[in-house]
């Protein structure tokens, strides 16, 4: 009998960033892949996309007030657990680090990354204890969690202590029919409707918070632009709380080589960033790098460090760098002035990411549930 599975997506942001990117994927792929009778708990806003995309999923609509964060979380530990009930639920699956503490049945509990404790001075004042806090909870409560890499499996028994039931880890996939070297035919159409003009560019995805090291990539491009001739970097990615950074986007002056672009559409995402002629990512630390895969996947060579999760997910088919303005100088130049090697990174990249899928991840989160139902809190 297929174990029954309530799935919380009620943390999806609205412009699906983060969180949203994982389930937004990983649901269809349960749909079809995951042998489990899969019940989505949602935002009203949500309900028609994920009623096309995984229409074998039965979704229920959560209250309104589950929009505000502070309300939802009130609702994830009063209505949840009234919700499993209702269903008869096997398991519950929290995709976002917290869980309901009163539920009487087993949970499973996403980790995305810990460098709440490796990195803290990267997060806010309030954010990291939370965050921390749950992290340390969840181990030592839910039946499972899953973590998007053995670097943040690692990192979180290091830092949480040992959990009460099993770490999985399970690799984000990739959608290799959006993120290919075909999307560049939607070069023209995304150029014009971004404002892009005509010239090429390195390309940035990403939240505008600490880790992602923006001011660095922005240090570096301006030393390039002015030591080797026009070099333009267009940012896609919504603010987070990297004030400096954000201020100095928002700003910019007038011969500035670097443009913020925002929050990009997801149907302009893949095109973004296959006509970019590099990718730059210099995260101090990740749970796992999903724009680094999806860069790879578009056949684009991928600028990026070593820290944490990165190089489970590029291996050798990107190019690392120190985070730092001279080492980003030095990958980026380097690779700007070798069409030939940018060409083969980018070919590699490519044959690396086939090998990432949500098919994949989708059975080994199937797998996940069928264990933790069979354990009792």
């Amino acid at each position: 009998m297929k174990p029954v599975v309530l799935l919380d997506a009620t943390s999806v942001p609205s412009d699906s960033g983060g969180v949203g990117r994982y389930l937004n994927e990983l649901i269809p792929a349960l749909d079809v892949e995951g042998d489990v009778e899969l019940h989505v708990v949602c935002q009203a806003r949500d309900v028609p996309r994920l009623a096309r995309a995984a229409p074998g999923v039965t979704l229920h609509e959560a209250p309104r007030l589950t929009a505000s964060v502070p309300w939802r979380l009130v609702w994830e530990q009063v209505g949840l657990p009234v919700l499993a009930r209702r269903l008869r639920a096997d398991v519950v699956h929290s995709p976002h680090y917290t869980m309901p503490l009163l539920l009487r049945r087993p949970s499973v509990v996403t980790l995305h990354d810990a460098t709440f404790f490796s990195h803290p001075d990267l997060h806010g004042r309030l954010k990291g204890p939370f965050f921390r806090w749950w992290i340390r909870r969840s181990l030592r409560g839910a039946a499972a969690c899953i973590a998007p890499s053995q670097a943040t499996a690692d990192e979180a028994e290091r830092w949480a202590g040992r959990p009460s039931g099993e770490i999985v880890v399970s690799y984000h996939g990739v959608d290799l029919d959006r993120f290919t070297p075909a999307a560049r035919r939607g070069e023209a159409d995304m150029r014009s409707r971004l404002g892009l003009g005509s010239e090429g560019y390195l390309a940035f995805v990403g939240t505008v918070e600490p880790r992602k090291n923006v001011p660095a990539l922005l240090d570096a491009v301006v030393e390039l632009d002015a030591g080797r001739g026009p070099v333009r970097l267009f940012l896609a990615g919504g603010p987070g709380w990297d004030d400096d950074a954000v201020r100095r986007l928002s700003q910019p002056p007038a011969d500035a080589p670097f443009r913020w672009l925002g929050y990009v559409d997801e149907d302009l995402l893949p095109a973004f960033l296959a006509s970019a002629d590099l990718v730059a990512y210099p995260s101090e630390g990740e749970g796992f790098g999903l724009p680094v895969l999806e860069a790879m996947a578009a056949g684009v060579p991928v600028v990026t460090t070593d820290r944490l999760a990165v190089p489970e997910v590029g291996g050798d088919a990107v190019v690392y760098a120190e985070p730092t303005c001279e080492g980003l100088v030095d990958a980026i130049g380097g690779l700007l002035d070798d069409p030939r090697r940018r060409r083969a990174i980018g070919e590699a990249g490519r044959a690396r990411a086939e090998t990432f899928t949500w098919a994949r991840a989708a059975r080994e989160h199937g797998d996940a549930y069928r264990r933790a139902s069979r354990r009792t809190r």
